[in-house]
């Protein structure tokens, strides 16, 4: 679906930091059908926007340094982004880019929570975030996985103003969904060593939807990918975790009939 405008609160953008810009572009674009437009302004420092059908789908950008590992990251719409930035800090959070103007499109910063894992803020300009969600090749959820739940628990609701709520998953595993507003935004999932490994740090995670999650997986092995997490039932369809060529991590998820009106899904329903 199209989308012109998110609430405050709700995760509105992703990007990947990538090693291989044109391996990036090559491979996103072979799986999800996404081009790729600009990236020649200086003032951006190569950053590129992924586009699909012409409506924005995610951006792409080359790290800014060698020890910085190829990922994704889910940003969250605010009003004030210098505001939210004192609000993390007393909240427990650690500042990693201060609050900085984008040319015109909006203001960004970026944040490490106190469980460990980095996220961004987004202050719109003239660009409010993705043109196109929970459709086929477009960002449909995010999730947090963090070994501190309880402390996630308390520093979400007290910067954003999240709500929550929590069931169980079976083999002693429970998953929250952030709300906003009484509606689904995000998940929230403890992280074990069993699903874990312990290398992997705390993360936002991103889903990309699918129309078919094993046609997409094969796709990705097609292209040089590699599949972490084959396709797996869950209550709302089936999900798969991936590899790209350059070490980033996304996953995709082929939601059943309903489910996408039943979610806000990644906030952007």
């Amino acid at each position: 679906m199209k989308k012109t405008e998110y609430a405050p609160g709700t995760p509105c953008w992703v990007d990947l930091g990538t090693s291989d810009m044109e391996g990036a572009k090559a491979f996103y674009g072979g799986l999800f059908g996404w081009t790729a437009e600009g990236g020649d302004d200086p003032n951006t420092g190569g950053y590129t926007m992924f586009l699909l059908n012409g409506a924005p789908a995610a951006g792409v950008m080359p790290l800014m340094a060698p020890e910085q590992p190829v990922a994704w990251s889910t940003y969250v719409s605010v009003p004030d982004a210098d505001a939210t930035a004192e609000k993390i800090g007393q909240a427990g959070g650690t500042v990693l880019v201060e609050p900085m103007a984008v040319t015109d499109v909006g203001r960004m910063a970026f944040f490490s929570d106190p469980t460990g894992a980095a996220f961004g803020v987004w202050q719109a300009g003239t660009f409010q975030g993705a043109g196109v969600v929970n459709e086929p090749g477009s960002l449909c959820w995010n999730e947090l996985a963090t070994r501190d739940a309880a402390a996630a628990k308390a520093f979400y609701p007290a910067v954003f103003g999240w709500g929550m709520e929590t069931s169980p998953m079976g083999e002693g595993m429970e998953y929250t969904e952030w709300q906003l507003d009484g509606k689904d935004i995000g998940g929230l999932i403890q992280m074990d060593d069993k699903n874990f490994p312990p290398e992997v740090p705390p993360h936002w995670a991103v889903y990309f939807a699918t129309a078919d999650c094993q046609a997409s997986v094969d796709k990705v092995g097609m292209l040089g990918g590699s599949v972490v997490v084959p396709p797996t039932p869950i209550p709302v369809g089936v999900f798969a975790v991936c590899q790209d060529p350059q070490g980033g991590f996304f996953s995709l998820v082929q939601l059943k009939e309903g489910a996408e009106a039943a979610r806000e899904a990644g906030g952007q329903g």
